[in-house]
């Protein structure tokens, strides 16, 4: 199972920006799809996630600006509002599921797409 994540890119403060991630692979049950974030100096948190069955979960620091949403069964995007240079961080695509290979889900990472707020 492979995530591709894109959309990253420098954005003034204020302004917006879309992430997109998509699964590839031998993927046949998703229980969720999350973006996390690191920031320069600090552990990876959680921004905002996504159930199967559409159940959304944001961080506080940026609920009411940034939005995520499944546009096809197997993508994710996260819609970025009001960008801070506080989000300034890199962006990773999270899923919990099952492939076809394994008897159990399994995290599996993207490999990270930058976003960088200047203000």
């Amino acid at each position: 199972v492979q995530l591709q994540a894109s959309g990253g890119g420098l954005v003034q403060a204020g302004g917006s920006r879309r992430l997109s991630c998509t699964a590839s692979g031998s993927i046949i049950t998703i229980n969720s799809m999350a973006w996390y974030r690191q920031a320069p100096g600090k552990q990876r948190e959680q921004v905002a996630s996504i159930t199967s069955l559409g159940i959304t979960y944001y961080a506080t620091s940026v609920r009411g600006r940034f939005t995520i949403s499944r546009d096809s069964a197997k993508n994710v995007s996260l819609q970025m509002h009001s960008l801070k240079p506080e989000d300034t961080a890199v962006y990773y695509c999270n899923l919990n599921g099952r492939s076809s290979e394994a008897t159990r889900a399994h995290e599996y990472w993207g490999q990270g797409t930058e976003v960088t707020v200047s203000s």
